[in-house]
């Protein structure tokens, strides 16, 4: 088996791979002052409660943006699985050119993102993830990375209500029934979704118009499928396109 690791600032992904299909997938909070052990043991009951062996793990493979875990989750996959993980950094092969100005300033989860995305869906190509921050990734025809946008997440401007408007309360994201609200916590969720699917359709219709022509839009991450629901311009929501991105590129280089 192959386990994989997206390493997000507020959530970690894990999903374990057998045949190069994905078998078994969890989602944790991502907490730097957790220990090695603690996530030993974490990650090893997880295997236990599903049923897999842990010792059938061959390899492991992490991509990470929070930079203070890594050396707790290489050690972990040393001391509980037995394995040296793949890193997915600077000078790991991707098959990917990256276009940005400086290669090494993108977050690996964006690389990760868009191998997969090219591989199963081709170019034009713009993913949309919505993580802690949201981030829109361009691939083109040709299957290389030109660049895209990073804005502030859901959560964050959720949370920035209510901790800066005293009279605002914290609120549950789901959809409302109307786009007017008859109170403060369905104007805030009309003004937070509807205000958010705008943004993502905006930045979207703008990088078509710059790349000259039509892309597939994809969409991941935690609040996708609220957001693909009433947007214009997203076509598909894929919510494995990152874990499915690492075992890409595990293979690429360790095959």
């Amino acid at each position: 088996m192959l386990l994989v690791f997206d390493v997000g600032n507020t959530n970690i992904v894990l999903g374990t791979y057998k045949d190069d299909k994905l078998i078994k997938h969890w989602r944790l909070s991502t907490n730097r002052n957790q220990t090695i052990d603690e996530y030993g043991i974490m990650i090893c009951n997880l295997f236990r409660f599903s049923n897999l062996d842990k010792c059938k793990v061959e390899a492991i493979i992490i991509s990470s943006v929070v930079p203070p875990l890594m050396p707790t989750l290489e050690e972990m996959s040393r001391k509980y699985f037995n394995v040296e993980p793949l890193i997915v950094g600077p000078g790991i092969k991707t098959g990917m050119p990256i276009l940005y100005d400086n290669p090494r300033e993108i977050g690996a989860d964006r690389v990760v993102n868009a191998v997969a995305g090219y591989e199963r869906y081709g170019g034009p190509l713009v993913i949309v993830d919505f993580g802690t921050a949201t981030t829109f990734c361009v691939i083109n025809k040709k299957g290389e990375y030109v660049g895209g946008a990073i804005t502030a997440g859901i959560g964050i401007a959720t949370e920035a209500l209510f901790q800066r408007a005293a009279k605002l309360p914290r609120i549950e994201l789901v959809k409302p029934k109307k786009v007017i609200g008859r109170n403060t916590i369905a104007a805030m969720q009309s003004g937070l979704i509807y205000g958010y699917i705008g943004q993502v359709d905006e930045i979207v219709t703008r990088i078509k118009k710059e790349i000259k022509g039509d892309a597939y839009v994809v969409a991941t991450g935690g609040i996708a499928d609220l957001i693909a629901s009433e947007s214009e311009t997203i076509n598909k929501v894929d919510p494995f396109i990152t874990l499915e991105g690492l075992k890409i590129i595990y293979h690429r280089n360790r095959p």
